[in-house]
């Protein structure tokens, strides 16, 4: 049970700015707000775009749900279309043993269930297409067979056709998610199929149903005259389409009332019924061929229906306005600052976005390390918390909080939406006080185009990480892990050109390492390896600041730097000989570490090049390296 003063809902849906789920969760939130209880909706997108991948990022969000954080939960899981997801949701509330209100599901007989009936109300549809006007060939749209409620409408279908002996055509049923893009889909099949058009085609649900009609009329069919259509749940938009759409009517704000209040009870130890009953009733209008119902109120619908265009344009415009700048940011920060700037027209009193621990997780000079796909990181951080009383931010909370701050007070509506890049899980958004969710219908391109823009920024630092690597292995000898070539030369070029502004001397020291072929020839080049090293390691402990050093060539090395006086050569040389001879006292091997050095200190003057001071370091050397006799490479065992 939640610990706080308040009662706290979670609502778990899917698809939430359909008019379905709209007028459910429109129910709940009124029935909660009039108890002063919070809710708390986590919804995705899932089954909108047929992206496989996209879905699993969607349905992650229903993993970041605490259920013990919860007084009760009410399940809309009719609306999502992952089967195994639905099965984790209803076990994750029984696991944490507070009460659940299914919507139209009885998937469980321990929760409740809120039930319009579907069976008698979809039989009167059919019955009346068949006896009211003579169809004799009906193809169905249907839902996923897995969801209750589809079940339960296609069942219905299929005993009125075999009352009236005729034939459900396998090939005249389609299959969709209760999308509005499957009936368009369904239709295309259909007309696809050479069979001849049907009498009727009867929908499982509303959106289905008009954009069916509305395909076959760009395909230049009338309704209902060439065929009648008909649909389920008696939507707003079913009732003011034209033709007007034959339906279904359904309480579905009553039924997420309902819901609200069987919690309630539940929650204060009462014992609420645990099958509600509601009663559905058919529509028979204008796409079967009916009267047409005039609308009793025209002037609130053209209203209602210039209030739709014109949020929709002003949502359009600020979604291009915040895509254009958003392709401009190049980090994290600029990123959030362009998000934070658009907020404000989500009319929202709290806005938080939630990023995974390693949500920019990059390239460090080996394989990409597997990304998060399913649920969250322990601890997550909310880089901006947007609200009317100004910007903020937590870098650190746990996932198992889900709120990066505690609520305040109690009737607060919260939306959870995921924040994903296919199936890569970057985090999740948090809108608290706003209806944007539900009600505008570009709440999915904004959140999408949001992520993207997350995704580029990772992508960017991912390049950016990428090409430093690819930098350092061109300029870092990767044996000895000093400069190579390149890098001496790049660096080099800079020390020279401000030697020759500045007049100060350029110190060059030019080494060979002694004996490098006999410790190969005895004791194995990996062994000749880690002498380089060694000697490597020497090489660099000798530099002082200013100074660089490089490995010249196989076993050749150099360090140079701006240099004062003759005196500094000695003690460059003096250092490399001490820490020579500790190494060797360190290693203990058969062999010592042996090496030439010639310094050259001199200012540069003019027509002197870079090389030309080198290859008198490089002289220098090799007239201490003849005086040396191989011999005394090796020690005597």
């Amino acid at each position: 049970m939640a610990e706080h003063p308040y009662r706290h809902f979670a609502v778990i849906a899917a698809g939430i700015d359909e008019e379905y789920q709209n007028s459910v969760i429109d129910g709940i939130i009124d029935c909660a707000k009039k108890a002063d209880a919070n809710v708390t909706c986590f919804a995705s997108f899932g089954g909108v775009i047929s992206n496989g991948k996209y879905d699993i990022g969607e349905y992650n969000i229903y993993n970041l749900i605490n259920y013990k954080k919860f007084d009760g939960a009410v399940l809309l899981t009719n609306t999502i279309c992952n089967p195994e997801m639905k099965k984790k949701i209803i076990a994750g509330v029984k696991a944490a043993g507070i009460p659940g209100v299914f919507l139209d599901c009885e998937d469980d007989p321990d929760f409740y269930n809120i039930k319009i009936d579907n069976i008698e109300a979809m039989r009167r549809i059919v019955q009346h297409v068949i006896v009211e006007h003579g169809a004799r060939t009906i193809n169905y749209i249907s839902g996923p067979l897995s969801n209750p409620e589809a079940q339960a409408r296609y069942e219905a279908f299929l005993h009125v056709m075999a009352e009236h002996r005729l034939i459900a055509d396998a090939r005249r049923v389609y299959f969709g998610e209760f999308r509005a893009i499957d009936g368009e889909r369904a239709v295309e099949s259909f007309l696809n199929s050479g069979m001849p058009l049907p009498d009727a085609i009867v929908s499982a649900n509303d959106a289905m149903a008009l954009s069916a009609m509305r395909r076959l009329q760009k395909a230049g069919y009338t309704i209902p005259d060439d065929i009648i259509v008909t649909g389920f749940d008696d939507t707003y938009s079913a009732r003011h389409y034209c033709p007007i759409l034959t339906t279904v009517s359904r309480p579905l704000y009553d039924a997420g009332y309902k819901a609200c209040e069987t919690l309630l009870a539940a929650a204060n130890g009462e014992n609420p019924e645990k099958v509600i009953s509601l009663s559905a009733e058919p529509v028979f209008t204008e796409s079967c061929g009916c009267k047409r119902v005039e609308d009793e109120d025209f002037i609130a619908y053209k209203k209602s229906v210039f209030d739709v265009i014109e949020n929709c344009r002003s949502d359009i415009a600020i979604l291009n306005r915040m895509t254009s700048e958003l392709a401009e940011a190049e980090t994290p920060e600029q990123n959030q600052a362009v998000i934070s700037k658009f907020l404000y027209h989500l009319d929202c009193d709290q806005c938080c976005l939630c990023l995974c621990a390693e949500w920019n997780s990059t390239f460090h000079g080996g394989a990409a390390e597997d990304y998060q796909i399913y649920g969250y990181t322990k601890t997550m951080s909310a880089p901006l918390i947007w609200s009317k009383d100004g910007i903020g931010s937590v870098d650190s909370f746990t996932s198992s909080s889900m709120f990066p701050l505690p609520l305040e007070g109690g009737g607060n509506v919260s939306f959870f939406l995921p924040l994903h890049f296919r199936e890569r899980c970057l985090g999740y958004y948090i809108i608290t006080g706003s209806t944007f969710p539900m009600k505008s219908m570009l709440c999915h391109s904004m959140m999408m185009n949001i992520s993207n823009s997350i995704e580029n920024i990772r992508k960017l630092l991912h390049l950016n990480n990428v090409i430093s690597e690819l930098d350092r292995l061109y300029v870092i000898d990767p044996l000895c892990g000093i400069y190579n070539r390149n890098g001496f030369i790049r660096e080099a070029d800079q020390i020279y050109r401000k030697c020759e502004d500045t007049r100060d001397p350029l110190l060059i020291s030019f080494i060979d390492m002694d004996g490098l072929k006999i410790i190969n020839d005895s004791y194995g080049h990996k062994e000749g390896d880690f002498a380089l090293q060694r000697l490597a390691a020497v090489i660099k402990e000798c530099c002082l600041p200013g100074q660089i050093c490089a490995r010249f060539g196989g076993d050749e090395f150099i360090i140079l730097g701006i240099g004062t006086n003759e005196d500094e050569v000695v003690a460059l040389e003096y250092r490399f000989a001490k820490r020579l001879a500790d190494q060797n006292h360190i290693i203990n091997k058969p062999y010592e570490l042996s090496a030439s050095i010639g310094t050259y200190i001199a200012p540069i003057e003019p027509g002197v090049t870079l090389f030309n001071m080198i290859t008198t370091a490089d002289q220098m050397m090799y007239e201490k390296k003849k005086k040396k006799k191989t011999s005394r490479y090796l020690r005597k065992e």
